[in-house]
């Protein structure tokens, strides 16, 4: 019978640094395109001609790929291999960035982004669940998760930098040419220092689960996006969300009765790690809902524009770098749940704390940037603690669906927040507004969405308290041990 590496002996340890080094550079670049094209949409528009409703999806198509098919991409790196899987999401987000960057027609751009999305897609949850097997141990996950965390939270706040500086001094198509160098690294040093890996036995892809599963979570995305940009009124809305209610009572019903399900429920069924994607769904609604709004604070309010409202956000990036740092130490010494409640509970506190200080006539140094240090802190101690909950148990079989798992509950958990906080924060302004001036009326919108959010993180603490003692023990085995099936082809 053929030996399949475990988890364990995955690989040699001289090598596992540099290649963390590359997956990190890849995920910066992902995280980038999340939002790199913001503050250059005004040229975009100027020099392809977009409308106003095309204009959104130069950001929408890109979203709208990345969140829907990460799930299948995810279980086809189980399947066909997380390097190949990985590499081939890599080099079509590359060619797609060429695409972009040379874009004469909005269609093309447009066409390019979603390309660029799936290719994301493809890459994200491989090179998680490369790190999974790279870094079994928990305590080396930890540090391991806590760099990657890092470079990632890095990306989100320099896209905004970054996007502003070349659009200003070049041209808005740097924005995505600067992906092209990074691409081709990634491509040609990573066979080198990764080796191939995928599930130990021969698995045949859940075609009916695919479809049901991508369309599912597809058309809650679409649906999402809708009501972020017209609001819960838009009837266009409740036509995609129903059709993603449907769609997943429809996969969870194939699934049940496939023999091989591309999401099998034992795997849905381990108590930490489903408590812990749920605890994620929480924390990333109160995170992307808390990041857009403050942008909009510090532009509406504050009067910043959007380069300076970038650099406004360095300091929280700083701070996130120190938290995450503080992660892998907290998860040693306290254990994951601890060191999330923590975590969730500094979030909140952060989050009240910046409530307190965004009145109209509150200066940045004194009103923004206390509370947006502290969030940032419990932001960076999280982020690690829950990448390593979410993916306790995984083995060679399953990593790259417990990374899109994971993957697929941020997107998810981001647009929920973003699409009703957002709104619940613009319906608040809107009445107000009818005795206010517009700089209050959007501060007490701002505040009512930042409550919200820090209750969302409340209730995360309390769940993740909640879980027994001694079921949190056996759970929070590492990887290499936990969940490891009985004989997939794992030994000779």
């Amino acid at each position: 019978m053929k030996t399949v590496p475990t988890t364990s002996t995955y690989h040699p340890a001289g090598r596992r640094g540099p290649a963390l080094v590359v997956l990190c550079f890849v995920q910066f670049m992902l995280v980038l395109d999340d939002n790199v094209v913001s503050v250059a949409l005004p040229s975009i528009s100027d020099d392809l001609g977009f409308g106003t409703a095309g204009l959104a999806w130069v950001v929408n198509a890109y979203f709208l790929a990345f969140g829907g098919l990460l799930l299948l991409f995810g279980r086809m790196a189980d399947l066909l291999g997380r390097r190949r899987v990985f590499l081939t999401g890599v080099t079509l987000f590359g060619a797609a960035s060429l695409v972009c960057g040379l874009a004469q027609e909005p269609w093309q751009l447009v066409a390019g982004r979603f390309v660029q999305g799936a290719g994301a897609a493809m890459a994200s949850p491989a090179a998680l669940a490369l790190i999974t097997l790279l870094f079994p141990g928990t305590e080396e996950r930890a540090r391991a998760f806590g760099v990657w965390g890092g470079v990632a939270g890095l990306g989100g706040t320099a896209g905004l930098v970054i996007s502003g500086a070349l659009t200003g001094l070049a041209s808005w198509r740097w924005i995505f040419l600067i992906n092209l160098p990074v691409a081709l690294a990634a491509v040609v040093l990573l066979p080198r220092l990764a080796p191939e890996s995928r599930a130990g036995h021969a698995v045949h892809l859940d075609v009916p689960g695919a479809v049901l599963g991508t369309g599912a979570l597809v058309s809650l995305v679409y649906g999402l996006l809708r009501t972020g940009e017209s609001g819960w009124a838009d009837p266009a809305a409740f036509g995609p969300l129903g059709l993603a209610v449907l769609l997943a009572v429809a996969f969870v019903a194939v699934e049940v009765r496939t023999a091989e399900p591309l999401v099998p429920l034992s795997f849905l069924a381990f108590r930490f790690r489903a408590v812990a994607n749920g605890a994620t769904l929480l924390f990333s609604a109160a995170m992307y809902a808390m990041a857009f709004l403050l942008m909009v604070h510090l532009q509406t309010v504050l009067g910043y524009g959007p380069l300076t409202a970038g650099l406004a956000y360095l300091p929280y990036g700083a701070v996130i770098l120190t938290g995450m740092w503080l992660s892998a130490r907290a998860v040693t010494r306290l254990g994951v749940r601890p060191a999330l409640v923590l975590s969730f509970l500094i979030s909140a506190a952060g989050l009240l704390l910046l409530l307190s200080g965004v009145a109209a006539d509150d200066a940045y140094v004194r009103g923004v940037l206390p509370g947006m240090l502290v969030t940032s802190l419990g932001c960076g101690l999280g982020l690690p603690a829950l990448t390593v909950a979410a993916l306790t148990g995984t083995t060679e079989e399953n990593a790259g669906l417990g990374s899109a798992v994971l993957s697929s509950v941020q997107q998810v958990g981001g647009a929920v927040g973003v699409a009703v906080l957002v709104a619940l924060a613009a319906r608040h302004s809107e009445v107000v507004a009818a005795h206010a001036g517009l700089r209050s009326a959007v501060t007490q919108g701002f505040s009512l969405a930042l409550t919200v959010a820090a209750a969302l993180l409340a209730l995360g603490a309390v769940l993740l308290a909640a879980l027994p003692g001694r079921s949190h023990r056996r759970e929070e085995a590492p990887a290499d041990t936990a969940e490891r099936p009985a004989d997939h082809g794992n030994r000779t």
